[in-house]
């Protein structure tokens, strides 16, 4: 069945225009929502830890950032944008214990409270707002007069209400103006997981290094391994946001498009769909949620080999190189 889409006309701005909308973390997404917010005439706190960058940039956004505990007593509406590995402590500690009947908590992902982190309070209601875009990019639509799609669903003690109000704020960050999807916390979570998983972030980093070193162990060099098959991705992942996998072939060379239509298959067979089933049930079974939470509250060692582990590999060395000969990139260090 096709997804229940809203726009500009489905949503009353003046529903909000009264609140106090209180935003907790002013990075990628919290500089986004605050100033959009702003500038459609919504009254906007900002809560960020003094000292740091962010509340440096919020400072010069023209905003006078608070401390999370009064931020929530402030606001009507309390927008969650801080870390998910650090909104279940946040959230017992700071927000929930300055909660009063008739408040709205919005959050931009539901990992925490579709995984049970978040107790919600009598007469508290929380919403979902997911703009399908990094912050910068929800400014920058909003400032030309144009918007990034958004989803939205509803959770505890919500009532029709609590979704018009969910809708104007999505109105108020420019969503409904490109289109602002019914989901659900459930739906929203486990297939941002899904995807951040078996494509966007675990699938894609894994082809890459593996045909990175098929290649570099076959006796060809490393430099003409990292181009095709991590510097060359950017030109069909481009070719893909513009029109879809049709586009991506239409573009490409007939041999290209061949070895697609032929090989494609032989990478990704059945038995890889059927481990992308696995990694599902994990995420739907609360698996995958447990073990990152006790990850985080063991202070995420095997997190962090991990990450320390990753950053040796030989196709970021041999990509750092080749990097600095092209003057078109915006080359990024960590």
């Amino acid at each position: 069945m096709p997804a229940k889409i809203y726009y500009d006309g489905d949503a009353d701005l003046n529903l909000i225009k009264d609140k106090t909308i209180a935003i907790l973390g002013y990075g990628s997404q919290g500089h986004a929502h605050a100033q959009n917010l702003r500038d459609s005439g919504v009254k906007v706190v900002v809560a960020e830890l003094p000292g740091t960058p962010n509340f440096q940039l919020a400072v010069s956004h023209g905003f006078q950032p608070i401390g999370t505990e009064e931020a929530v007593r402030q606001g009507d509406i309390i927008t969650i944008l801080i870390p998910d590995e650090i909104q279940p402590e946040v959230f017992r500690t700071q927000i929930r214990p300055n909660l009063s009947a008739g408040k709205l908590i919005i959050c931009s992902h539901g990992f925490n409270y579709h995984y049970g982190q978040f107790e919600i309070p009598p007469g508290v209601a929380i919403a979902l707002v997911a703009p399908k875009g990094p912050g910068h990019l929800l400014r920058s639509e909003f400032v030309r007069g144009a918007g990034v799609p958004c989803l939205i669903a509803v959770g505890e003690n919500a009532t029709e209400e609590t979704f018009k109000m969910a809708l104007a704020y999505a109105k108020a960050i420019g969503g409904t103006r490109a289109g602002v999807i019914e989901t659900t916390f459930a739906e929203e979570t486990e297939t941002d997981l899904f995807g951040e998983q078996v494509v966007l972030c675990g699938g894609v980093s894994a082809l890459v290094k593996a045909a990175f070193e098929v290649l570099v162990e076959a006796g060809y060099q490393p430099e003409l391994a990292y181009f095709e098959c991590m510097h060359e991705l950017k030109l069909i992942v481009d070719l893909f946001y513009q029109g879809g996998l049709n586009y991506m072939r239409y573009s490409v060379s007939n041999t290209a498009e061949y070895g697609d239509y032929t090989r494609g298959s032989r990478i990704i067979t059945e038995e890889t769909k059927k481990e992308m089933w696995k990694i599902l049930d994990e995420i739907r079974s609360g698996q995958f949620a447990r073990e990152w939470i006790l990850e985080n509250k063991a202070n995420a060692p095997a997190f962090k080999a991990m990450r320390r582990r990753e950053r040796q590999h030989p196709i970021e060395e041999v990509g750092r190189r080749l990097r600095k000969m092209m003057s078109w990139i915006d080359a990024k260090e960590v």
